[in-house]
């Protein structure tokens, strides 16, 4: 059993990159911070008595279907309002900063050159803007796989699906950014 602290100390350290995750699929940073918070809202309601060693999975799956059903809300939605294109939401500001995490982690990035910061937030805007090119599928595993750490087992069991697709996804999804990059001059 989950006891307050540790249901808040896991919340706490998922939360950001939970966000992230969110805005790469639905591309809206106020949708995405919604997502994660009924996501959390969920996971501290229904889940908050299990033990702290399930709460990883359990968020990942509640987080997934979170993002699913606003998919589908907006899909009947836009179904509804497809004559009525003033009620489309064109919010994507762009104030989403990949770098922005990096540079506040790493303190030995305090001392590069202007040129080398500059070049890094290019290549980093690049990859994320090849991230967001993926198919869903593939994105998604990509991002469970090597963004949130995940083994395959666990993003099979948060994807629901199998150990096999993640694998075929994630291949596709890196051959696909590979190839992309490489396209741009991108050498990693």
């Amino acid at each position: 059993m989950a006891t307050d602290r540790e249901l808040s100390d896991f919340l706490q350290g998922v939360e950001k990159r939970a966000f992230k995750r969110t805005v790469y699929h639905v591309r809206d940073q106020e949708a995405a911070l919604d997502i994660v918070q009924d996501s959390m809202m969920k996971l501290a309601e229904h889940y908050g008595d299990k033990p702290p060693g399930e709460l990883p999975m359990l968020f990942q799956r509640i987080l997934s279907n979170c993002t699913l059903d606003w998919f589908r809300r907006q899909k009947t939605r836009n179904a509804l309002f497809s004559n009525l294109s003033d009620f489309e939401s064109a919010s994507d500001d762009g104030d989403f900063d990949l770098l922005e995490t990096y540079s506040s982690s790493d303190q030995s990035q305090q001392v590069e050159s202007a040129e080398d910061s500059t070049r890094r937030a290019q290549i980093l805007r690049e990859i994320e803007a090849e991230i967001l090119e993926l198919p869903a599928r593939q994105r998604e595993a990509f991002l469970m796989r090597y963004w949130e750490e995940m083994d395959v087992a666990e993003t099979a069991a948060a994807m629901g699906c199998s150990e096999g697709s993640v694998k075929t996804h994630c291949s596709r999804a890196v051959a696909a950014l590979s190839k992309a990059l490489r396209a741009k001059g991108i050498q990693l």
